[in-house]
């Protein structure tokens, strides 16, 4: 390695010196560090304070409501990278693939919070939950693999991954899609595309269950499936130990982040969806729910590009395909529950065409993995279907 290297890490997410010999010298940026602790607390009170203007009859009036939709989202944006710089500090001491589930846990709680936002406001929108996971699936499978196995063969010429680990992802992922968003437009009880309450209140155990036994597998019973050595290696030669106070600020400063954007989600979204409906635009459920889902997965997708270019396609993959999996087993028993508690209509199925690109996705997935060797042309194959995917939103 050469004197004098600086390289962006992709889990702290800070900048560090490493000497001809190797040793690790200290950020060469402590005011960034200082506002990434700062940024959270401040956030989370300009969040109170927008909510509270939401309350307030004079932001209705006039350009005041769009003003104030464009500051929470630009807070927004920026909150949700605060966020998950603090999760990935605190990633790299929990390490794999603890550090990964912690990621995950996060964006996920991010996207629930956005989704039931939108649900709840104005009218109810019953398609809303069904685009938004739709989306992730599409757009974790598709856009973000492609980019990950393109960039990594492209730098790396081959890749290798560990099949048991993908295996179970897909296997897991393939099951809860079915269940989830095509066998609604098959059962004969409730309306077409929706489950009757005891159906759904079935699928989301179903669900919550498959996805608890998928983090035992692989937090316990099979943790090297999921461990990537040349991540590991990467963490010993460049990361150094953080102090108890270091990892106590992370937390406080995660949780801080978590709030804001749980407050600035509703206004965010709300703010959208009210734009869409004005316009008149045919697709305004799709473009919410993949707006929703790109929002989301951004800094999880940097995450992910980083690791594949530093020839670690596994952690890229337990990073990308672990946000469409926790999106499927977790976001939508929570939105069942709202919807039961509330009696808001809820329907899951998809129509014909996005069925047949979710089938060509994931079908595309298991036989990109099956090898265990990724290059170029499987990248390339993946970023088709993605371009198809939007294209489709545009021109449906």
């Amino acid at each position: 390695m050469r004197t004098n290297r600086f390289e962006k890490l992709g889990l702290a997410g800070e900048a560090v010196r490493i000497t001809q010999q190797g040793e690790i010298a200290a950020p060469h940026s402590k005011g960034r560090a200082f506002l990434a602790y700062v940024m959270p607390l401040v956030t989370l009170a300009a969040a109170f304070v927008i909510q509270h203007l939401s309350g307030a009859t004079i932001v209705h009036e006039g350009a005041s409501e769009i003003v104030i939709s464009m500051i929470a989202a630009a807070l927004l944006l920026g909150t949700v990278f605060i966020v998950l710089h603090h999760a990935e500090a605190l990633a790299v001491e929990l390490r794999e693939p603890f550090g990964t589930l912690l990621l995950t846990i996060a964006v996920t709680i991010i996207e629930v919070s956005i989704i039931v936002s939108v649900m709840l406001h104005g009218d109810a929108n019953p398609y809303l939950a069904r685009e938004a996971v739709f989306s992730v699936v599409m757009i974790v499978c598709t856009g973000l693999v492609g980019t990950c196995l393109t960039l990594g063969a492209l730098r790396n010429y081959e890749q290798d991954l560990k099949q048991q680990g993908t295996s179970a992802f897909l296997a897991v992922l393939l099951t809860l899609a079915v269940l989830i968003l095509i066998l609604p437009d098959f059962t004969l009880t409730a309306n077409p595309g929706s489950f009757s309450s005891l159906q759904l209140v079935f699928v989301s155990a179903l669900s919550l269950l498959l996805y608890s036994a998928f983090l035992f597998m692989q937090m316990v019973r099979h943790r090297r499936y999921f461990i990537d050595e040349n991540a590991e290696r990467h963490k010993e030669a460049v990361h150094p130990t953080r102090s108890g106070l270091e990892i106590a600020l992370h937390a406080t400063c995660l949780v801080a982040g978590l709030l804001a954007v749980v407050m600035l989600a509703k206004r965010v979204a709300a703010g959208v969806e009210d734009g869409l409906h004005v316009l008149q635009v045919e697709q305004g459920d799709a473009i919410v729910g993949a707006l929703i889902a790109f929002l989301v997965l951004l800094p999880e997708a940097l995450v992910a590009i980083r690791a594949a270019m530093r020839n670690e396609l596994q952690r890229a993959l337990n990073v990308a395909l672990g946000s469409a999996l926790a999106t499927i087993g977790l976001t939508i028993p929570t939105v069942a529950t709202i919807s039961l508690l509330t009696g808001t209509e809820l329907i899951l199925g998809l129509d014909g065409g996005d069925m047949v690109l979710l089938a060509v996705t994931l079908t595309l997935c298991i036989i990109s993995f099956g090898t265990g060797r990724t290059t170029v042309l499987t990248g390339i194959v993946h970023l088709v279907v993605f371009v198809a995917y939007v294209l489709l939103i545009a021109i449906p």
